[in-house]
């Protein structure tokens, strides 16, 4: 039966264990031709620089190709439905990595596709930074399970699978967000559940400084995600006190890594000291996408 990564919780505890372990074998090995044969087909709805080189490259280096589908040349759902497109591409491909507006389209692909299916990023998940966050995590302060990692600003798509990849993990979650911006109800309800198997403590503040009080982990995103643009001059007044900066760094009153998905937005969401500071992870984890993004194709293949 085949396996997706749709959501961030379509891996188990023992399943991430494994692809980390994977995904560092891999990153050392460098090259290897597990893939030789097999295409990757990239069906972006979004623009993107990290996702499209990584598992572009992530490819290339397992010995396997890779055909980019941009907007215009599928318009999914409109010049053709998508349960057709994950039908015909199941056909001619090996693996199908979408990165989407709505969360619904990524799955549809996958109901309708016979060949594993990969959120590279929809509007409520993306599991695939995730778990290249956690892997960097894991590098940086030698394990995963307890460490508390605090995420400052919009409860996004991002937010949503950094929750549950740490209930599953058994990491504590925290996030600091303006009234109103909080994490969706559902997936702090989702996260709540694993929680209580795993031993992860899930804490939700209004005031950033609280929330990084012994934290391990700072984490920051844009605070107006792509298909928010409308809202970005509203959201830089209601998030300006959510600035990651040296003032909110050193409230954490410990040695932390600090961390952003990226692209950032140097002095909003974070200052360029703290972006380019020496506890910046932020290259790394990039880096990481490639080496978690090649483990998962693979895992999945």
């Amino acid at each position: 039966m085949k396996k997706d990564l749709i959501s961030s919780k379509d891996f188990t505890k023992d399943e991430l264990i494994e692809l980390f372990s994977l995904a560092k074998r891999l990153k050392k090995e460098g090259y290897n031709e597990v893939m030789r044969g097999k295409t990757l087909a990239l069906v972006f709805e979004k623009p993107s620089l990290r996702t499209r080189v990584t598992f572009s490259v992530a490819m290339f280096q397992s010995g396997g190709s890779v055909v980019y589908l941009a907007p215009a040349d599928i318009q999914l759902g409109k010049r053709e439905s998508v349960a057709d497109v994950g039908r015909n591409l199941s056909r001619w491909v090996d693996f199908v990595a979408a990165r989407t507006f709505a969360h619904s389209t990524v799955m549809e692909l996958a109901e309708n596709a016979s060949i594993p299916v990969i959120n590279a990023l929809s509007d409520l998940e993306h599991p695939c930074q995730a778990y290249g966050d956690f892997l960097t995590i894991e590098e940086k302060l030698g394990r995963v399970e307890g460490i508390t990692l605090t995420f400052i600003g919009d409860g996004n798509n991002v937010a949503n699978s950094l929750l549950l990849t740490a209930a599953i993990l058994g990491a504590n979650f925290r996030i600091a967000s303006p009234a109103g911006y909080e994490i969706n109800g559902k997936f702090l309800m989702e996260a709540q559940n694993i929680a209580k198997n795993t031993g992860a403590k899930i804490e939700l503040f209004n005031d950033p400084f609280e929330a990084v009080k012994g934290t391990d982990v700072i984490y920051t995103d844009v605070w107006a995600s792509m298909g928010q643009e409308a809202e970005a001059e509203k959201r830089k007044k209601v998030f300006s006190k959510f600035q990651v900066n040296r003032k909110l760094v050193e409230a954490s009153d410990k040695d932390v890594i600090v961390m952003h998905c990226l692209p950032a937005h140097r002095g909003e969401e974070i200052t360029s000291d703290i972006l380019d500071a020496s506890y910046s992870v932020v290259l790394d984890e990039a880096e990481n996408r490639l080496h978690i993004q090649k483990a998962i194709m693979h895992y999945l293949g």
